[in-house]
């Protein structure tokens, strides 16, 4: 008996990059079932609905994402080593999978409102480092909240326009550079 992990995988590829190129409105079912080569029927047997799917392809995704980059910056000891193993952590996987990522990007406006607290979360993880950095230091009293804005938005910007095509340099090679412009953002005082 077959346990369907390769049709949902080719499933969830499909949709992916489905939804990255159409969006997830215009993208129908029979369309992930087209290029995934299932029946809509199977599509069905492994996902309730197009939301369904693209809640979980999110959900999953974006755990990982927070996992990966809590454990990247759990192995390093100083703040702004955890801020540029950060950045260089999000270059490195956008390079990875610009597919995966820039989905995680473009649907995270629709999707992030239903991440639960128990949910591993790449946002909270920078907030968090963030938040504790700035605490270490008792002349800081700027708000974390908005210097984790403003970190994220430099490099979350460029890969959007990397995914847009506005920027043809791999984030990988830009890596150094968006880490030292966040450490400038974090260590102004």
């Amino acid at each position: 008996m077959r346990d369907g992990t390769r049709t949902r995988e080719r499933i969830a590829d499909t949709a992916l990059r489905l939804f990255v190129e159409k969006g997830i409105a215009a993208t129908s079912i029979r369309d992930i079932a087209r290029g995934a080569a299932v029946a809509e029927g199977a599509l069905y047997r492994h996902y309730a609905s197009k939301e369904d799917l693209a809640w979980r392809l999110f959900a999953d995704r974006y755990a990982a994402l927070g996992a990966a980059v809590d454990a990247v910056q759990a192995a390093e000891p100083g703040f702004r080593g955890k801020i540029e193993a950060l950045v260089r952590h999000f270059c490195r996987a956008f390079d990875a999978d610009p597919v995966l990522f820039s989905y995680l990007l473009l649907t995270q406006h629709d999707q992030v409102r239903k991440v639960t607290p128990q949910m591993a979360n790449p946002l909270a993880v920078v907030r968090r480092v963030i938040a504790e950095g700035l605490a270490a230091r008792p002349d800081d009293r700027r708000d974390p909240a908005v210097v984790s804005a403003m970190v994220l938005g430099l490099v979350l910007q460029v890969a959007v326009e990397r995914t847009y095509g506005q920027i043809e340099t791999n984030l990988e090679r830009l890596a150094d550079t968006l880490a030292a412009a966040c450490w400038r953002i974090v260590d102004t005082a």
